[in-house]
């Protein structure tokens, strides 16, 4: 995330989260990166005076199990456990889809932040900032992971 927002001529700044409305308030922070949910819940709209929606990022969690555990599952129990994992997410990612459209009319109705859209010339400006962050920290998240997940969402760097 550090290199994310140098890319855009940030200067990031890592702290604890509880510090961070405070920090905000006294302007050692001018900006914060979070999900709207956050950020509204927080009440960072009270001391943030714009909020940009860029719908760049993507909080997801992992599950993760022991190799040999999973292995040693057996196979109809493993393609349900899946399918269920498969289930969850659709319904957890509904879930906070709704929360973040709650906020995010908290944070307008509330008239305390400028909330900004960004054009599609500033989002392919954008797009093309990550796509650099992506090759400086390929090494560090994996090529292959990487490859992956332009597989799974249809980003084609080389097509900015």
């Amino acid at each position: 995330m550090e290199e994310e927002i140098r890319s855009v001529g940030g200067i990031p700044q890592v702290m604890a989260f509880s510090e961070v409305y405070q920090a905000l308030q006294t302007g050692v922070v001018d900006g914060t990166e979070n999900p709207i949910s956050n950020f509204y819940t927080q009440k960072m709209h009270e001391v943030q005076k714009y909020l940009s929606i860029t719908n760049h990022g993507y909080l997801g969690y992992a599950v993760i199990a022991n190799k040999k555990f999973w292995d040693g599952l057996p196979a109809d129990i493993r393609g349900e456990l899946e399918q269920a994992m498969k289930e969850a997410t659709v319904y957890a990612n509904k879930i906070a889809q709704e929360e973040n459209d709650k906020a995010l009319e908290g944070v307008k109705k509330s008239g305390k932040t400028i909330v900004y859209v960004p054009t599609k010339e500033e989002r392919l400006a954008l797009k093309k900032a990550m796509a650099e962050v992506h090759i400086k920290m390929a090494d560090r998240v994996g090529k292959d992971t990487l490859q992956q997940f332009y597989k799974a969402t249809g980003f084609d760097p080389t097509k900015l």
